[in-house]
Parts: structure tokens; sequence; C-alpha cells
């Protein structure tokens, strides 16, 4: 039994030790849980969270080399996560307070939120090296079944909520403290900053690219 649990258990404290660490996706998630309604950040971690899927299923399957082969859409992924959370920067600082809830709400759906994680997940450095680089030290990624992948990818979603959920919840929390319009000023522009700092980041990355 143990020797049956013995990859998940690796793959899973793997995860949580590299979605732990300070990186784009956590500084977005803390910067969108400042900003908007809670259920907003779900759907944006849910949709990380299928991004860092789609990456398993990469590494799962061996095409390691179609991430090599296709780079430069891999390139454009992360350039416009960046570009999208530059422009959600800009937004959050130049947002009305007053009215920043009733456009937020009027203007994205989960799926959208949700399509906006995935993409910065896509664009993170720190989850490309992770599947594509790391992730084959840590497991036979050979003798992956398609019951196993679907194992993986649970404990994916699982995990990632685990961690990036408390950065979440605590950000939240920290909005509702502030009621003054120029204190929740200055939190959308705080937020504003780490998203902005997060899709930085990212464009960052994607000039390093060769």
């Amino acid at each position: 039994m143990h020797e049956m649990l013995a990859p998940y258990i690796s793959y899973t404290l793997a995860l949580a030790a590299a979605g732990a660490i300070p990186g784009p996706g956590i500084a977005a998630v803390v910067g969108r849980s400042l900003s908007e309604q809670r259920h907003s950040a779900l759907s944006f971690i849910f949709g990380m969270a299928l991004g860092d899927v789609v990456f398993l299923t990469i590494a799962v399957l061996g095409f390691s080399f179609f991430a090599q082969l296709f780079a430069g859409v891999f390139r454009a992924i992360k350039v416009a996560g960046g570009l999208y959370l530059l422009y959600l920067a800009w937004r959050f600082w130049t947002a009305d307070v007053e009215q920043t809830e009733i456009k937020q709400v009027a203007a994205r759906t989960p799926w959208v939120t949700s399509m906006s994680g995935m993409a910065v997940s896509l664009g993170n450095p720190k989850v490309i090296v992770f599947y594509l680089a790391l992730l084959p030290n840590v497991m036979d990624l050979t003798a992956v079944t398609i019951s196993d992948w679907a194992v993986l990818s649970i404990l994916t979603v699982a995990v990632l909520f685990g961690v990036l959920l408390p950065y979440s919840i605590a950000a939240s929390r920290l909005r509702q403290l502030f009621s003054n319009k120029v204190k929740l000023r200055h939190l959308n522009r705080a937020a504003a900053l780490l998203i902005g700092g997060a899709g930085s980041l990212i464009l960052v990355g994607a000039a390093r690219v060769r």
C-alpha cells in the first residue's frame, strides 16, 4: 500500500512546496483578493490549477519536446498573461472605490476569471520549470497510467487550493477591515502593485526566452 501511495505523496509534497514559494501566481491571487470579491479569487485559483493540469498532462505524455517545438506559442501565452495582469493593475489603480465592485461583477464572469488565472499559470516560469524540469526527478512519469493521471490532476487542484486559498482569505479579510474610502483606494493601489509586479515578472521571463 505504501509503495502504491508513495508517488502520489511525493508529488503532493513537491507541488505544495513549489506552490508555496512566492512568485507571480501568489502575487496575482493576493492582488485579486484585495481588489475583488472572494468568489472571483476562487475562480482565478481554479483557472490557475487548470493551467497546472495542462503542464502535468504534457509532462506525463512525455511531450516536453512539444513545449520546445511550440516555444513561440508558449512565449505568446506568457506575454498575453503578463499584459493582462498589467491591464488589471491599471484598472485597479485608477478605479473609483465606490464603483469598483459594481464594475467588476458586471464585467467579469467566473469563466473569464478562470481563463485569466489559467493564462497566468501557463505563463508562469515557476510552473513551467516544475512540470517540465523538476517533476521527472520526483516521480517516474513513464509509469503513469490514465487513472494515475486522473488522481494526479485531482491532487493538483486540491493542493493548489490548499496552498493559495489561505493567501486569498487573508487578503479578502484585510479588505473587509477597511471601510474608509481613502484606505480602500490605497488597498486597491497596493493590489495593483502586486498584480503589476506579477505581470512584469512574467513579461521579463518571456523576454529571456531565446
